[in-house]
C-alpha cells in the first residue's frame, strides 16, 4: 500500500483508516510514514480522530499517536501477565504445540465453568520423536548419525513431519526442546525483538514427557561433544578408526591417514612431515591396519583386564565417598535457602491477606520472582540428589568380569561396526613415537561403561585420575 501510494504518479489520493492506531501504534513510525505520504500528495484520514492540516492538527495527531502507543503497551503487558499465569498453572496459551504433542480441552477449575487447553502426547508423532533421540544417541547399523543424517534417513523412507520433508534444523529443534523430557519453557523470547529474555523470566510448564530425562541429558551431552568448538566435524564423521585421537609423540602434531598405490595401501603419517618435509619429524608412517589392530588389542588385553578394573573400582569408591560428603554440604545449603524463601513467600501472602500491603504490579512482580527462584532451587536440589546416583553403585566384581568379556569381544570383531564408537568413548589420546604406542583415557568413562550408562554423561567423580599405558 505504501509503495503504491508513493509511486509516481500516486495511484490514489488518500488512505482512510478507522483510527490512527489502525495505521501505526508507534508514534515515531506514524510520523515518518505520514511525512512520506505527504511528500507524495497522499493524505492520511482517520474517521474517528479527525484533525486539521495546520499546526494544531499535527499536535493533535501526535497526542493521539502517543496515547495509542501507551495503550498498546499496557494491553501487551496485561496480556503477557495473564499468559504467564496461565502457563504457571500448566495451561497452553494457544500457539502451535511442539511436534509430538496435541492440545486437549480441560476444566480450568476456577468455579466459573469453561475450559482451557493443555498439552497431551500425540502418539503418532511421539514415535518419531523417540526415534530421533534413539538414532542420535545410538546411530544406525554401527554408524554415527547427526541431525543431517537423521533427516536424510527419514526423507529416504518417505516419512514426513506434519506433511513436510525433514530438515537438519527440524531435527535439531526436536533434540533441544525441553518439553520432551517434561518441562516446556514459556516466555523465553521477546516476540517484538526476537531476543532471548533473562532466564529468571522463563516460565517452566510441566507437560507429559515423551522421552526420559536421562535420555534427553545424554543426547545434550553428546551434542556438546560433537560441537565444532569441542570436536572437529571430521572426527565425528570420518570412518577412520583413530581420527582425532592419534598424535605424534615427537612433535605433537596429529597423524593423518594417507594412501599409496592408488588407494591400495593406507598409512597414518605425522602432519608435520606432510606439511613440511620428511626430515621435519622422525616419526615414520605406520600401516593403518597394523596400528588399528595393535590399539584395539592393547585396549582389550591391558586396559580392560578384569584385575585392573577391580583395582580401579576400589580406588574410585574412596573418591566417591568424599564427593558424596561434599554434595551433602551443598544440599544442606540449598535446603536452607529454600526454607528461608518459603518463609518470605508465606509472610508476603499473609501481609496481603491482612491488608497490610496492596497487591499492585510491583508486589505481583516480586511474588513472581520469589516463586521462580523457589522453582529453580527445587530443580537444583533434585539435580544434586540425582548426582549422587552414580554407576559405581551398580558395579560388582561379577559385573566387571562380564563387562570385560563383552567389550573385548566387540572391540576385536570388525564386523560389529562398533570399535570406533567404543574407542572414542574410552580413550582420550593415543601417541606414537615410531616405536611405542601409548594410550590415555579417563577412569570415569571405563566405570560408566561397565555400569551400562552413556559414558559421556555418567555421574561419576569428575576428579578421578586417568589411565595410561
Amino acid at each position: 500500500m505504501i509503495a503504491a501510494a508513493t509511486a509516481k504518479p500516486a495511484r490514489f489520493e488518500a488512505i482512510v483508516v478507522h483510527s490512527l492506531s489502525r495505521f501505526f501504534r508507534d508514534h515515531v513510525e506514524l510520523a515518518l510514514y505520514e511525512r512520506k505520504l505527504k511528500k507524495s500528495g497522499v493524505k492520511l484520514v482517520s474517521i474517528t480522530q479527525q484533525t486539521g492540516d495546520d499546526t494544531s492538527g499535527e499536535l493533535a495527531r501526535s497526542m493521539f499517536a502517543l496515547f495509542d502507543e501507551y495503550q498498546s503497551k499496557e494491553n501487551a503487558k496485561h496480556t503477557l501477565r495473564a499468559m504467564q499465569e496461565n502457563a504457571r498453572q500448566g495451561f497452553w496459551n494457544g500457539s502451535k504445540p511442539p511436534f509430538g504433542y496435541c492440545t486437549v480441552a480441560v476444566e480450568h477449575g476456577s468455579g466459573k465453568g469453561g475450559t482451557k487447553k493443555k498439552l497431551a502426547i500425540d502418539e503418532a508423532e511421539a514415535v518419531l520423536v523417540r526415534k530421533v533421540f534413539h538414532l542420535y544417541l545410538n546411530g544406525l547399523d554401527g554408524e554415527t548419525m547427526g541431525a543431517k543424517n537423521i533427516a536424510a534417513h527419514f526423507n529416504a523412507a518417505g516419512v514426513l513431519v506434519r506433511g513436510q520433508r525433514w530438515s537438519r534444523n527440524r531435527v535439531h529443534r526436536i533434540l533441544t526442546e525441553t518439553a520432551y523430557m517434561g518441562t516446556y519453557l514459556f516466555n523465553q523470547v521477546n516476540v517484538r525483538t526476537g531476543t532471548v529474555k533473562p532466564r529468571e523470566e522463563w516460565i517452566p510448564m510441566t507437560v507429559p514427557a515423551i522421552v526420559p530425562a536421562e535420555l534427553f541429558e545424554a543426547v545434550a551431552s553428546l551434542r556438546h561433544e560433537r560441537s565444532p568448538e569441542v570436536t572437529p566435524p571430521r572426527v565425528v564423521t570420518s570412518p577412520t578408526l583413530l581420527t582425532g585421537l592419534l598424535r605424534c609423540a615427537n612433535c605433537g602434531a596429529s597423524m593423518t591417514l594417507i594412501t599409496g598405490k592408488g588407494g591400495k595401501y593406507r598409512y597414518y603419517k605425522c602432519n608435520t612431515r606432510i606439511a613440511q618435509h620428511a626430515r621435519a619429524c622422525s616419526t615414520p608412517a605406520l600401516p593403518m591396519e597394523k596400528l588399528d589392530a595393535k590399539v584395539l588389542e592393547a585396549l582389550a588385553d591391558k586396559v580392560l583386564a578384569p584385575q585392573r578394573l577391580k583395582a580401579l573400582l576400589s580406588e574410585l569408591k574412596g573418591q566417591l565417598k568424599q564427593a558424596r560428603e561434599e554434595r551433602a554440604d551443598g544440599l544442606r545449603e540449598l535446603r536452607k535457602e529454600l526454607a528461608e524463601l518459603d518463609t518470605a513467600i508465606e509472610r508476603l501472602y499473609e501481609a496481603v491477606e491482612k491488608g497490610l500491603l496492596p497487591m499492585d504490579d510491583t508486589l505481583a512482580s516480586r511474588a513472581a520472582k520469589l516463586k521462580n527462584r523457589r522453582e529453580a532451587l527445587l530443580r537444583d536440589i533434585d539435580g544434586a540428589k540425582q548426582a549422587g546416583e552414580t554407576p559405581l553403585d551398580l558395579l560388582s566384581p561379577a559385573t566387571m568380569d562380564a563387562f570385560a568379556r563383552v567389550m573385548r569381544k566387540r572391540l576385536l570383531d570388525p564386523s560389529s561396526g562398533l570399535p570406533k564408537r567404543y574407542l572414542h568413548e574410552l580413550v582420550s589420546e593415543i601417541t606414537f613415537d615410531g616405536e611405542v604406542i601409548r594410550m590415555q583415557g579417563r577412569n570415569a568413562a571405563l566405570l560408566a561403561a561397565a555400569a551400562g550408562k552413556k559414558m559421556g554423561t555418567a555421574r561419576v567423580p569428575t576428579s578421578s585420575i586417568g589411565w595410561g599405558g
